[in-house]
């Protein structure tokens, strides 16, 4: 019967501490786009004790795999575990399970910079404060919802902040800038 691609997983049994395996993840995750160069290979060949380069490949894949699906497909921390089916050692499940745990949270903020993802605006309500108080000055109360589209952060977010006369002035300052560039950009795009 042929292994599945799960049944490599044992080889990093081999490796001699926790931190190797760790230093094994974060080598895939660094060379997630370009791919595991000569040095790194050796490297992980080494601590692996593994002989023929050809059966590191299914390992790494695999590894890529939970990688990926840990950090890209919304998994929650609790839910790591899930990602292995029954046949994975409990061992091995235990310590991948802590490491992806680890760097999940700074692996998918990377992931967040590559793709520059900021929330849209879903809603904006404001209201007047400090309108009873005779000493203080008055202020707008803006409260703004956001949506975030990115695969793993997504959902909506509140933001509420205060501005006085001179931040509201100084805001629509701006604001009138930037629907000023995009008038010029519509403009242009429109061939007038």
């Amino acid at each position: 019967m042929e292994q599945t691609i799960w049944g490599h997983l044992p080889v990093l049994m081999r490796a001699n501490s926790k931190e190797s395996v760790e230093y094994i993840l974060q080598a895939l995750w660094r060379t997630r786009k370009s791919g595991l160069g000569t040095t790194d290979r050796c490297i992980i060949q080494d601590i692996l004790q593994i002989q023929n380069e050809s059966d590191l490949d299914p390992l790494l894949v695999c590894l890529r795999m939970l990688i990926r699906r840990s950090v890209y497909e919304n998994t929650s921390k609790e839910d790591i575990p899930k990602l292995f089916p029954s046949e994975v050692l409990p061992e091995l499940q235990n310590l991948l399970t802590v490491l992806l745990q680890k760097f999940q949270r700074e692996w998918q903020e990377e992931v967040m910079k590559d793709q520059n993802i900021v929330p849209r605006l879903k809603a904006m309500t404001w209201n007047m404060a400090n309108l009873e108080k005779e000493s203080a000055d008055p202020a707008a109360v803006i409260a703004l919802k956001l949506q975030n589209d990115a695969p793993f952060h997504s959902g909506e977010q509140n933001v509420k902040f205060q501005l006085a006369t001179d931040s509201m002035d100084m805001m629509l300052k701006a604001m009138h800038c930037i629907r000023d560039q995009f008038s010029t950009m519509d403009e242009t795009l429109n061939g007038h």
